[in-house]
């Protein structure tokens, strides 16, 4: 077997009941509650380090293994943990091979999204608790099956990385909406709007030091551009699933928190490509309708323009109700009486969000209570997103049935709940 067969072979392994390992299940008690954590990364490219020095700042820990398919990011990262921590952590190319491998309390899963499943599960398999990155999942259904795959392994903590729930400027906001002085919230305006950059989408070699073939793992071969790799799959279809999936989803998750919502009965799309036609492949401008049960949210998006009329907010959530608008951001909420608009009243709440999100996770993880963001409201903010993409892709109007988890009466759009994996990969959820 080739090196690159292997490699794939053994990334493939890493399904729901198929990773063999030897070493006994990790369980943590309050017994251990002091011990330092031993902590694995999985991707270390950027998000990842981003997390792992949060967990060194929050203290207690030691980041023991980094595992990456670009032999630099490996390099770089063991270079700079040695220079926090005064110790190398062990390298791997291989997820599977670390976590065999490795003596790990806790994972962090950094990598694009298409691998999230796989990674998920097979730290669940091996007893480990796990700060997973949003999205939880690439498609609705992989997000389901995690959902139940943490149901099984109830014993372990998982935590999702939408850090805007550490905000207490949306804290206070949603407080202030609850205790009525609002009034009646009936729409909430969502939106990140801002240039982004490009690189050349050229098809071309990757670098020498990235495994393309498993870079891409259970997601489609695409042919590597810089446009593509590293950070800026984001923007690309088949790994980030674009703007609204990556980056909105913190605002639509932080939307979710703040008026209690569960999952939107109708989804409407439109948009497109108009500015950066060519260098992307998803939508630069986009419009999504959702309607929740108790309001209807409307997220917009525009990757370029001169400048904002108001750079002010241009990221940030308006909730407007019949005796007040609120606008609620990361570090910063206002409040705009209806009598009074002149008096606003602007409230500056600093908040170092990474730091708290993984001191909430470390300590659920000592004290084995439930973390800020489990995997079920992880879940359903991730499929209400992508449920705004199928709405976008079929362009079609998407009824979603949340009891039974199903899009009604639109089989082309029911059809983009679950994309079919590369072989070998196996997808976790064994249903059409």
């Amino acid at each position: 077997m080739d090196a690159t067969n292997r490699r794939t072979f053994l990334g493939a392994t890493a399904v729901a009941g198929t990773l063999a390992l030897a070493r006994p299940m990790h369980s943590s008690t309050r017994a251990d509650a002091d011990k330092t954590l031993k902590l694995g990364v999985i991707g270390v490219g950027w998000y990842g380090m981003v997390d792992a020095k949060a967990a060194l700042k929050v203290g207690g820990v030691e980041v023991s293994a980094v595992c990456d398919v670009d032999r630099e990011h490996l390099d770089q990262s063991v270079a700079e943990l040695d220079k926090l921590q005064g110790k190398k952590p062990q390298t791997f190319n291989l997820y599977t091979e670390m976590l065999e491998r490795a003596d790990l309390d806790v994972v962090v899963i950094a990598t694009p999204p298409h691998w999230h499943a796989l990674q998920l599960i097979a730290c669940l398999e091996r007893g480990l608790d796990v700060y997973a990155e949003k999205p939880l999942a690439y498609d609705v259904r992989e997000g389901r099956a995690l959902v139940e795959a943490v149901k099984k392994h109830s014993d372990r903590i998982v935590q999702v990385g939408f850090q805007r729930r550490q905000s207490q400027a949306c804290r206070d906001a949603a407080e202030f909406v609850k205790a009525g002085k609002a009034g009646k919230i009936v729409q909430a305006d969502v939106q990140i709007h801002y240039r982004t950059g490009t690189l050349d989408p050229t098809p071309q070699d990757p670098p020498a030091s990235l495994d393309w073939e498993l870079w891409c793992g259970p997601g489609p071969k695409i042919p590597y551009s810089p446009q593509v790799g590293h950070k800026n799959w984001r923007l690309e279809k088949t790994s980030g699933h674009g703007h609204l999936v990556d980056w909105g989803i913190h605002n639509i998750d932080a939307t979710r928190m703040m008026l209690g919502l569960s999952m939107p009965k109708q989804i409407t799309a439109a948009g497109g490509l108009y500015y950066l036609q060519g260098k992307i492949t998803t939508p630069d401008t986009l419009t999504v309708h959702f309607e929740f049960d108790q309001v209807s949210v409307v997220w917009r998006h525009r990757l370029w323009g001169a400048t904002e009329w108001d750079p002010s907010v241009n990221n940030g959530i308006f909730l407007y109700g019949d005796e007040a608008t609120v606008f609620a951001s990361d570090q910063r909420w206002v409040v705009i009486p209806k009598d009074q608009p002149a008096q606003r009243q602007e409230h500056i709440v600093q908040s170092d969000l990474g730091p708290l999100h993984m001191a909430d996770f470390l300590q659920c993880v000592r004290t084995r209570r439930q973390p800020a963001c489990p995997v079920e409201e992880g879940y359903k903010s991730t499929a209400t997103v992508q449920l705004g993409m199928i709405a976008y892709e079929s362009n079609s109007v998407v009824r979603w049935d949340e009891a039974t988890e199903q899009i009604v009466d639109n089989l082309q759009a029911a059809k983009l709940l679950k994309r079919l994996y590369r072989p070998p990969y196996k997808h976790p959820h064994g249903q059409d």
